[in-house]
């Protein structure tokens, strides 16, 4: 596969993860949405399926859509590094794309809301108690069971054809959205568990970006850790099942 293929597949599969995925929490939070208080758990089947959808997409390449997955199988020697800047590059514009497309769905919505200042959560996570290192170990832990779980899940690898498979033929992609609904609502009530820098950077820019009337900062001085963190943890995950015996 050459590498303006890998762009343009990753790219549209992050921007529908991050369309989706922002689409439902906009849709929980703004007050003119009809899931308007559908409560975390809605977030968390909705983020759920937007990996489900975003990862079918980006199918060709491997369905990477998260820099963590990217380095993790990078560092288990399952993708050339020579392609990993390609990989994320195209992320970040995806994940910035497809929040710019959330707050196009949802325009009306976001110019009747009642409190603009708090619509930074639609597009990007904060933490609930704020503390720069159990914040970090937050991030890392979870991004690091999602990577460890992707490498090892049985029948994941590349294939024949070079691209990469999540495994669990039976389910597809659907068993990546079913550990990722599970992460939520385990581990996603300290930080949002943005688990991808993409999901988490990206639309944080198109925040920055769209003209919303009275909206809030970026709050830059947290952003550093929802992308420092899943690196460590898919890098780790990936460093681990270096050393695991072979499935």
């Amino acid at each position: 596969m050459s590498l303006g293929e890998i762009f343009l597949w990753e790219l549209m599969g992050t921007a529908v993860l991050t369309l989706m995925g922002c689409g439902v929490v906009a849709n929980v939070t703004l007050r003119k949405a009809l899931g308007n208080n559908g409560g975390w758990l809605l977030v968390n089947f909705g983020w759920g399926f937007a990996v489900f959808a975003g990862a079918s997409i980006a199918e060709p390449t491997g369905a990477h859509i998260n820099p963590a997955v990217t380095l993790g199988l990078a560092v288990d020697g399952q993708v050339p590094w020579s392609q990993v800047p390609v990989y994320i590059v195209a992320q970040l514009i995806g994940g910035t794309l497809g929040g710019v497309l959330c707050w196009a769905a949802y325009k009306l919505q976001f110019d009747t809301h009642d409190d603009p200042e708090g619509t930074l959560g639609i597009f990007s996570t904060a933490p609930t108690v704020r503390n720069t290192t159990w914040n970090l170990v937050t991030e890392i832990i979870a991004t690091f069971v999602l990577v460890l779980w992707i490498i090892q899940t049985p029948g994941s690898g590349r294939g024949d054809d070079g691209a990469f498979s999540f495994g669990n033929d039976a389910l597809g992609y659907a068993a990546v959205a079913f550990i990722v609904i599970g992460l939520g609502a385990s581990l996603g009530g300290p930080t949002g568990y943005a688990i991808n820098p993409a999901r988490d950077l990206g639309p944080r820019l198109a925040y920055a970006l769209v003209p919303i009337r009275g909206k809030g900062p970026a709050d830059w001085g947290y952003s550093w850790i929802p992308v420092a963190g899943p690196i460590i943890g898919g890098v780790l995950a990936g460093a681990l099942a270096l050393v695991l015996p072979a499935t």
